[in-house]
């Protein structure tokens, strides 16, 4: 089981990602979204420049924030500092396009994308289209050392619904998922990339699996639902539910049945249906995966929260990446609601030595 962490795009982080490196974390993944943190890539070539082991990507770019020649120019600029090092994390956007208001990419725009994107990487002539412009492009000076396309560059997709994950599995080289720690929800989204990847002719064992998660060590069974938790582990408990919700809104069905009902129950918890169009998502979305929200807070039962996030003590947790471990999963990726340094300590010597 590889482990990794999961930070805001932030430019001041690369201490941190160090930090975390230092303790034998293999991955470094920094949110990409423009209105709640730093510019992602200013960030990454700051950690890149600062490390020398760790795995470096967005933990998620998506199809509508740049336009896919610069996505893969990015990338390639951060292989450059680091490597062999840089991996593309892509995805619709849930996040990061409705902190603006505005919906998640298409699954079409994001397969397009990341065909783009491995062109490119591969150092192919790439079919570009811009409206009705249909253009052939390539990287044009790749012996220049401005970027690095000689080491290849993964690309995973983040996926919470059927249809992305079989996307996944038909073109990439892993996914991402956001808060499946349960089994059900693992096996549900491996399931789905299994079949994408066999109907490509793929080998499904050859698609990495890493789940983004939050993380808190409890002293006893009794606390999972107190407020001091779910401050630590609620901000992904609520994000990961609401979108796993709208990713599944025309056919709840496709959740497992035990967490169906009260995983539906967040579908709604970033709608303000009353307030203006142009301005309701500001509040909304203000502290996203930061801070808990007290309309959040009672919906947080002991189901969901373990169901999303690894909270317990330390034999349950050990037990609950155990248990991903032999749904699929290949990497667990922690976001450090609470201070980095505390949060990487504990995990480096309490949880991890156990899968060494």
């Amino acid at each position: 089981m590889d482990f990794g962490f999961v930070f805001m795009g932030d430019c001041r982080i690369h201490g941190e990602v160090k930090y975390a490196e230092d303790a034998g974390f293999s991955h470094a993944w920094l949110y990409d979204s423009q209105m709640l943190g730093s510019e992602v890539y200013a960030s990454m070539a700051l950690c890149a420049d600062r490390t020398s082991k760790i795995k470096i990507g967005p933990g998620v770019t998506n199809p509508a924030s740049r336009i896919a020649p610069l996505s893969a120019c990015g990338m390639a600029t951060i292989n450059s500092l680091a490597p062999g090092r840089a991996i593309m994390g892509i995805g619709t956007g849930n996040t990061t396009r409705r902190t603006m208001g505005m919906p998640a990419a298409k699954v079409a725009d994001l397969e397009e994308h990341v065909r783009i994107c491995r062109g490119l990487f591969d150092d192919q002539v790439t079919d570009y289209s811009e409206g009705e412009r249909h253009r052939k492009i390539k990287f044009l000076n790749p012996d220049y050392h401005y970027i690095n396309i000689n080491d290849r560059i993964p690309i995973y997709i983040a996926a919470s619904g059927p249809r992305v994950a079989q996307l996944a599995g038909k073109v990439a080289d892993g996914i991402i998922l956001f808060g499946a720690v349960h089994p059900d929800l693992v096996r549900w989204m491996v399931d789905n990339v299994k079949k994408g990847a066999e109907e490509a002719g793929r080998n499904p064992e050859d698609v990495y699996v890493l789940s983004m998660t939050a993380f808190y060590l409890t002293e006893s069974d009794e606390e999972i639902e107190s407020r001091a938790v779910k401050e630590a582990v609620g901000p992904m408990v609520a994000s990961s539910s609401n979108i796993f919700a709208l990713s599944c809104h025309k056919d709840p069905t496709a959740i497992p049945e035990e967490l169906r009902g009260e995983m539906m129950g967040f579908s709604d918890v970033y709608k303000e249906p009353d307030a203006p169009i142009e301005t309701r998502h500001l509040k909304l979305y203000e502290g996203y995966l930061q801070q808990l929200k007290d309309e959040h807070a009672d919906l947080m039962t002991k189901k969901i929260i373990q169901a999303t996030t690894l909270t317990g003590t330390k034999n349950e947790v050990i037990g609950m990446i155990e248990a991903m471990r032999d749904a699929g999963v290949d990497q667990v990726a922690i976001q450090p609601i609470r201070a980095t340094k505390e949060v990487v300590d504990q995990v480096a010597k309490e949880i991890m030595p156990h899968f060494s």
